[in-house]
């Protein structure tokens, strides 16, 4: 095993205050939560953090009854959330398990030109069976990612991809009482495939929150009142994630590229993560419960969806399944009323597939998937159960309207698709009179 120092700038260390330590509040900042993931754990030597990350090949699950063979590190995908201050240095150790050369690229930190890791560039690809070391000095706090910059197209895609938090030395802004990290990211996995196809450039069936679709995506549990911060990243092949959050709104507080001035930022309900971006978002919930966060772009909460299907919505498909059943009794035609209830269905599905499919809820089944999590937000987040589910108070919830509500509110269900009575159609006889 060969280890190569790519450069180091003493001049960094030396105009930097000392090293920090201690991931606590008492240190200046609150450990941030993967969910699904895990922190990257440090070894302090002679006051530089020692990590050392392994890309490999491993058997990932996105959500039960899906898996694949991705890339990654340390055995998962994205790789573990790197955690440290402004200030500190760290050696990070990169052994290479694939079948591949590889490097790792710190994106958006500013560092030495050698520790950039674009092979060829800056430095020479770390051939399978070597491991390469990094050095830098963490001189600005942000949130930043990092990711292979050789043969991106294939490891991205494949999975090679993290998240890395530099927290200020000294606290800036709003303390905030909860700090998430969620990675976007998305595969093309064809149904019964092994491994995820990393030539595709649309139809991506696979959408994941930190490697992980509806209903395997662990939920963010928060008090009401509390002040939350998340961030996302993007590190998908194409697609940038319009991420919306039902019951409440946020302000962009910082990018990759820094902190939005306090003048600059505006209430909003959806943010867009552009492809190689960070956005952070942070706020304060009012109303318990559980809440909805997802990608807006429809068919990214969708399990493998076939979009090369013909349009059957409105079809009249009688005479069709007549015909069909004498030849295949188990057929039956979908989508002529909508995709709705897909999921439930138990019908044969391809081995290691999850077509359509979402997950239970407390009302009912949650007919999305993929790129979907839920925020719960709970008086008593200490004690909550991350597995229950929010039970409203009495007549808080929607339902079905009595005739007494109707009659009372003066609303008739069979007036017209404006609100207003329905016209009794005039006779033959009598039209043009």
């Amino acid at each position: 095993m060969s280890a190569w120092l790519l450069g180091r700038n003493e001049g960094d260390a030396q105009a930097l205050p000392a090293l920090a330590t201690g991931p606590s509040r008492a240190g200046g900042y609150l450990p941030v939560v993967t969910p699904n993931g895990t922190t990257m754990a440090w070894r302090e030597v002679d006051g530089v953090k020692v990590a050392h990350l392994v890309a490999a090949s491993f058997e990932h699950e996105f959500a039960p009854g899906l898996r694949a063979e991705c890339w990654g590190y340390n055995g998962g995908t994205p790789g573990p959330t790197f955690e440290a201050v402004e200030g500190d240095r760290v050696r990070i150790y990169v052994t290479n398990r694939l079948p591949e050369p590889t490097t790792v690229h710190w994106h958006g930190m500013i560092i030495p030109n050698g520790m950039d890791g674009v092979s060829g560039l800056n430095q020479r690809p770390i051939a399978p069976g070597e491991t390469y070391m990094y050095e830098f000095v963490l001189r600005y706090p942000g949130t930043f990612m990092y990711h292979s910059h050789y043969d991106e197209m294939t490891q991205i895609a494949l999975g090679m991809v993290g998240m890395f938090i530099v927290h200020p030395r000294r606290p800036r802004g709003r303390r905030v009482d909860r700090d998430f990290v969620l990675m976007a990211h998305e595969w093309k996995l064809n149904v019964g495939a092994r491994r995820p196809d990393p030539n595709a450039m649309a139809d991506f069936n696979v959408l994941t929150f930190n490697g992980k679709a509806f209903p395997a995506t662990a939920p963010l549990v928060v008090g009401r009142g509390e002040r939350v911060r998340i961030r996302l990243g993007n590190l998908g092949p194409m697609d940038h994630h319009p991420i919306h959050i039902h019951g409440l709104n946020f302000k962009v507080t910082a990018t990759d590229g820094g902190e939005v001035p306090e003048s600059a930022q505006r209430p909003d309900t959806t943010v867009l993560v552009p492809v190689g971006s960070t956005r952070v978002i942070e706020f304060v919930p009012e109303e318990v419960g559980d809440w909805a966060m997802h990608c807006h772009m429809t068919h990214h909460v969708m399990m493998q969806m076939g979009h090369g299907l013909p349009n059957m919505v409105g079809a009249r498909t009688r005479t069709l399944d007549h015909r069909m059943s004498r030849v295949a009794p188990e057929y039956m035609s979908m989508g002529h009323t909508g995709m709705g209830g897909m999921g439930e269905m138990e019908m044969p599905m391809p081995p290691n597939s999850l077509p359509m499919r979402g997950g239970p809820g407390p009302f009912s089944y949650i007919d999305m998937g993929g790129m979907f999590t839920v925020l719960k937000v709970r008086d008593d987040p200490q004690h909550a159960d991350p597995n229950g589910w929010f039970a409203a108070p009495a007549g808080t919830v929607a339902t079905v309207a009595t005739r007494e509500a109707l009659q009372r509110d003066g609303i008739n269900p069979e007036a017209g698709a404006t609100g207003a009575p329905a016209q009794t159609p005039a006779r033959p006889e009598t039209q043009g009179r």
